[in-house]
Parts: C-alpha cells; structure tokens; sequence
C-alpha cells in the first residue's frame, strides 16, 4: 500500500469501498471521512445515481464546512456535483438522448434473455435508467447483499453479458460495478472522465490523486482510473478502505510542517 504523502485529492469508488452495496456508511467510515475532509480533497465516483449518494453517503455525513473539500461524481462520473452556499450544486451532466436510452434499454434486456441469466427471483428493476447511464443489476436494485454476493462472484456471467454488448452497442461504454451491476454510459464517459474533470475544475494534477476501489481491473467501472493515469489501491471492501484511509492520515501527520 503506497499512502503517499504528497497526494493532494483521495478519490473513492463507493458500493464495496466506502460501504457494502446499498448499504449506509458505518459510523467508523463517517468519522475517518471527516477526518480526511479536514485535511485533503475527497472525491466520491460511482456507479450509483445522486439518490443512491444520498441515502448512503451524505445522510450521515454532518452538513457542515468540511462538505466543501467533497466532490461527487454520481454514475461513473457523467455528473459531478459540489457543496456551494449550504446546498449541493449540479456542475454538468451528460445526458443520454431518449433514443440512445431506449435503445440501450432493448438491448440489454435481449442480451440477459439470450444468455440464459434471467434470476429466478428479483427485487425491484432490472435495468433502471438514470439518464446519464443504464444500469443492470442482475438481480434488481433492491436484492439483498447475500444474494447479490453469491450470484457472480468471479464476474464470468457479466463478463460473457458485457462481451456482448460490446459487439451489439460498441458506441458506448460498458464497464462492470458493484457486485451485480453493468453501467452503460455514453462512449469516453466513465471514471476516466471524471478524473479529467476533477482536474480541471480543481486545479489537482493527476499525479496528486490517488483512486482507491474495489473494481480496478479491465471491464470494472473503477478501470477507467487507473488507465487515466491516477495512482490506485484495490480493496476487498469497506475495511479495507478504512485501513488504506488510516495510512493516509498517518503519513500526513508524519509529514514535517515547513519553518
């Protein structure tokens, strides 16, 4: 684990990173958050929409100046809000056209008939469509963690989903995330993206970022990170990240304070 102590901006994917999927941050996340909070830039990419940020990142987070040092970037980085004058503001999003969304919508559902992955049981849609991005989750949005963990735990059925679509929709991008999930998003939007955007409109070099996710390998939603440059840390799960966050915060304190 490198915690560079020069790093400026620590950027965290959020489902299996920050919290288990669609879960809420636990109240040791909170704190080691606001910690940080105090002392770097805090991004927040993910595959989940501005809701989902909501109900599992912010409603546990005090509403308070260190909001301020927090950037989010709801589905794969295709928005990007920041906390301005007490509320959250929307600085751009990238839309997907009506056509391209019904589109995707179609397909998608041909592609999991087709490969035989229709679940026996379901909880809530299977394909929800956020605007900016689609997103499958093989087993409904609302599916337990439990069945969620144990439906694709090599990532083979969405690998053969995604290969797939890949060929069917190449005009867009298609990355897996969470544990169920594949998000689509217009072609060159992704984490990647929202790097670049992160650097633009906050002054922060790439070279003074560091990403840290659960997804970082090539088809993962958190991929695109780390072929934009950025220095990565895989974790296994919020744990891990709790551990990564500390050794950040204990280089920082090691860092002698200039004359």
């Amino acid at each position: 684990m490198n915690a560079n102590p020069n790093k400026k901006l620590i950027v965290f994917d959020l489902d299996g990173t920050l919290a288990e999927s669609k879960s809420t941050l636990d109240p040791e996340m909170v704190n080691l958050l606001r910690t940080l909070m105090e002392t770097l830039q805090v991004a927040v990419i993910s595959g989940g929409d501005w809701p989902q940020f909501q109900s599992q990142l912010l409603k546990n987070l005090p509403k308070d100046d260190t909001l301020k040092a927090l950037s989010l970037l709801p589905t794969c980085g295709t928005k990007f809000f920041q906390f301005e004058e007490g509320d959250w503001k929307l600085l751009y999003s990238e839309t997907l056209s009506a056509d391209e969304r019904s589109k995707i919508i179609r397909i998608v559902n041909e592609v999991v008939a087709a490969q035989g992955f229709t679940p026996a049981q379901v909880w809530g849609e299977l394909v929800e469509d956020r605007g900016s991005q689609i997103t499958f989750s093989a087993l409904g949005q609302q599916a337990p963690l439990e069945a969620k963990r144990t439906w694709d735990p090599d990532f083979a059925k969405r690998q053969a989903i995604k290969a797939v679509l890949d060929q069917r929709i190449p005009e867009f991008s298609i990355r897996l995330g969470g544990t169920t999930s594949i998000d689509i998003t217009k072609s060159g939007i992704d984490k990647a993206y929202g790097i670049r955007k992160l650097r633009e409109l906050l002054g922060i070099q790439i070279s003074e970022m560091l990403f840290v996710g659960d997804a970082i390998f090539p088809g993962g939603n958190d991929y695109p990170a780390k072929e934009a440059g950025v220095e990565c840390i895989q974790v296994r799960d919020p744990d891990e990240s709790k551990r990564v966050i500390e050794a950040v915060l204990a280089c920082m304190r090691r860092v002698p304070t200039p004359a």
